[in-house]
């Protein structure tokens, strides 16, 4: 890449792409000024800190994220949203394991506050309603469901499943089907608090 055009966008897209190649946790400064043939010095005049570019490109995957799931869900309710829902984060981070590691990136209340986090909620709560859930028992519903998805993608990124006769596919579908059918027995205000 040329020295032209270095912007903050540009740089957290090509950490994204070096994410993705090796490892969130191996994105680097020093890397990405290699990968424009520039000086790293020259860098720190667009980023702070090596966290404020694992910001942005924690930023940009939950951007992408969110909408990838907004477009898998778009018509959809019940089952089939959640299904949708649950597909989108496990298709995002087979495409994408260092852009989905980045996602979930600890990030400051502030910016967390104002990033594309906040759609993720609102989606998944959208989902819930369909199920009727009443608050706190729909908070506690987002987070199992977070639980489980990251859970599982994590299980099966890491080659958890690779050695094993059952089909990740068909546990995937079996587990889809047990958090529908949860979700779906729930009675109303049947909060275990």
């Amino acid at each position: 890449m040329v020295r032209a055009g270095v912007t903050l966008e540009r740089l957290a897209r090509a950490g994204a792409e070096l994410a993705d190649e090796v490892g969130f946790d191996q994105v680097t400064v020093s890397e990405l000024a290699r990968r424009f043939g520039v000086k790293v010095a020259s860098l720190y005049s667009h980023v702070k800190s090596s966290h404020d570019l694992r910001t942005r490109i924690a930023l940009l995957a939950l951007e992408e994220l969110a909408d990838r799931a907004a477009d898998a869900l778009a018509g959809r309710a019940g089952k089939d949203a959640l299904a949708a829902f649950a597909d989108a984060y496990r298709g995002y981070a087979r495409a994408h394991p260092g852009r989905y590691a980045a996602a979930r990136y600890r990030l400051d209340p502030d910016t967390a506050a104002a990033s594309a986090g906040v759609r993720h909620a609102q989606m998944m709560r959208a989902i819930l309603r369909g199920y009727d859930l009443p608050e706190p028992d729909q908070t506690h519903a987002v987070r199992m469901l977070g639980g489980v998805f990251h859970g599982y993608v994590e299980l099966e990124l890491s080659g958890g499943f690779a050695h094993t006769a059952v089909d990740p596919e068909e546990s995937w579908a079996w587990v889809v089907d047990s958090l529908d059918a949860l979700l779906r027995g729930r009675p109303a205000g049947a909060s275990g608090t």
